[in-house]
């Protein structure tokens, strides 16, 4: 389609006095896969809620495809397909009456049904399994199962809401390897995922705090986005390193914090190596720094 994918401006929704997304101004492109990245909480379910038209904004205004998530809610989720955190299948039911209810709940019969459940089968490599019941199926085939229910009727927008959340490495692998697959041939895929592998992936990011968008971009416009420079210290014991660093409140230190067993220390332009107790060296900041940057900071203009 021309046009963005998803476009809003002050999207807010309330729930009482508590407000889980603030002024949110978020626009999409078509084609690519765009990833939420946020801590528990931040909002990130509540906003694919309200863009796949199942919760009402509070305030503000959102198209997806081209229509308004509050007018024309029905049309667009007609138009889209949605995979929720939680399980969405009967287990009670097969393979194949999963797909087939899916299917004509989205208006598809007879041979065009018929076609897209071959068609999902094969994506999620169940080809042998379609009489199988869906409860005895491992949580990484369901998942593949869930996505195959949810794209039977080749929408061009995905919502992915932690779709590999409780999944093992393996299964991941083979959930984005389809992902992957989806955009490539012009799916436009909206995810929310905790992984910072999976993050590097996507085209482009957004970063949501306590209900607001702090940072947006690709991710390596996100990783050069982080001030000065990070050095990565290794010591026997990174904690008590990181409280003296912190109680000596050098004003050249922007950010220290532990990882793994490592501390990582981000200090302002022109500062050299740290002589702070361990072997220092300068490193290229990975999303998970630039992620905790935000958060971090994020919480202390807050608390300001």
């Amino acid at each position: 389609m021309n046009g963005p994918a998803v476009q809003t401006r002050g999207l807010t929704r309330r729930f009482g006095s508590f407000t889980a997304v603030r002024d949110l101004d978020l626009t999409v492109r078509s084609g690519g896969i765009f990833g939420f990245m946020g801590p528990n909480g931040s909002g990130k379910t509540t906003v694919i809620r309200m863009l796949c038209g199942l919760l009402l904004p509070s305030a503000g205004e959102g198209r997806v495809l081209g229509l308004d998530i509050v007018t024309q809610q029905a049309a667009v989720r007609e138009r889209i397909g949605y995979m929720s955190q939680k399980f969405s299948l009967y287990g009670d039911l097969t393979v194949e009456e999963n797909l087939r209810f899916y299917g004509r709940m989205y208006g598809l019969c007879g041979q065009a049904l018929s076609g897209r459940i071959r068609d999902m089968v094969l994506m999620a490599g169940l080809g042998g399994n379609e009489t199988d019941l869906t409860s005895n199926l491992s949580g990484g085939v369901r998942q593949r199962l869930a996505l195959g229910a949810a794209i039977i009727h080749n929408p061009p927008l995905l919502f992915l809401d932690e779709p590999t959340s409780g999944v093992d490495p393996g299964s991941r692998r083979v959930f984005w390897d389809i992902i992957y697959g989806l955009a490539a041939g012009g799916t436009t895929v909206i995810v929310t995922t905790h992984f910072m592998d999976e993050a590097e992936h996507c085209d482009d990011l957004g970063f949501i705090l306590d209900g607001d968008l702090i940072a947006s971009g690709s991710p390596s416009e996100l990783k050069s986005s982080l001030p000065g420079i990070l050095w990565s210290i290794t010591s026997e014991e990174p904690m008590d390193l990181l409280d003296r660093i912190d109680s000596e409140k050098r004003p050249d230190v922007i950010d220290a914090y532990v990882c793994g067993s490592e501390l990582h220390l981000l200090t302002a332009p022109g500062t050299p190596a740290p002589a702070a107790g361990g072997k220092a060296k300068q490193i290229r900041p990975s999303l998970e720094d630039v992620f905790v940057f935000l958060a971090r900071n994020g919480r202390k203009g807050r608390a300001a």
